[in-house]
């Protein structure tokens, strides 16, 4: 490994080089560091330049590596790279081995913060239930269902297939909020479920034209979308001037 991370940090002295002109060349030091996801870093400190390369990357080629250089450091530098010198490695991201890799880490080493589904106003297991029987026919496999430990105001739920969680945004836990507009964003969560994220020609496809007609198949679609345009902004300034 020694040996391959300095044929790596060969490359960064490279791109360095061809990006930067004849200015001095800073001192490079690369690692590989436990990041859950697909994550790398290029930053300066002290004039020196340190690179973070995930580890579930470790086992890139060599090639790929001399992408990903290329790519960090025209960001670094905000200069432009050729799509073709990029493309390497943007085609090795997409996958489907790397990806599972990610999930995997993402599954054993990340940590999902849970608080309960039972809330001040609303319980998310009753409406759960409630809307697997009248939609779905008691076929959705029932996850852990939790409120936010924040209040959020731009993303009001979510589905977390890798922990197999559904967590809906604590600034609907209150009475100012109709149970038609908490069930309304809990049906959208289940609906990831039913329509889950798949992957086409380097694509990733969340929002299915299937998913969206199940989507309106929601008794209150309307009114809900309605409410959340005109009060979400309100809410959130209610909240802002309480503290």
């Amino acid at each position: 490994m020694p040996d391959k991370l300095s044929k790596i940090k060969e490359f960064y002295e490279n791109a360095f080089g061809r990006l930067n002109g004849e200015k001095d060349l800073p001192e490079i030091n690369v690692s590989f560091y436990p990041y859950i996801g697909i994550n790398h870093t290029i930053r300066v400190r002290g004039g020196k330049v340190f690179v973070r390369l995930a580890e579930i990357c470790r086992d890139a080629p060599l090639e790929v590596q001399k992408s990903l250089a290329f790519i960090l450091v025209s960001k670094l530098l905000r200069k432009r790279i050729s799509p073709k010198i990029s493309q390497i490695y943007r085609e090795f991201s997409k996958t489907a081995e790397l990806r599972e890799k990610a999930i995997e880490n993402k599954r054993t080493k990340g940590r999902k913060i849970i608080t309960t589904s039972k809330g001040k106003i609303y319980d998310l297991d009753q409406i759960f239930e409630r809307l697997n029987l009248l939609y779905f026919n008691n076929k959705v496999k029932k996850p852990t269902l939790s409120w936010s430990r924040g209040k959020t105001f731009r993303i009001l739920g979510h589905h977390d297939a890798t922990h197999d969680a559904i967590i809906i945004s604590k600034s609907l836990d209150d009475k100012k909020v109709p149970q038609y507009v908490v069930e309304y964003i809990v049906f959208h969560e289940m609906l990831h479920i039913v329509h889950p994220v798949y992957h086409q020609n380097g694509r990733r496809f969340i929002h299915t034209p299937n998913f969206r007609r199940d989507e309106k198949k929601f008794a209150y679609f309307d009114e809900a979308e309605k409410w959340i345009d005109k009060n979400i902004g309100k809410l959130k300034n209610q909240y802002s001037e309480t503290f």
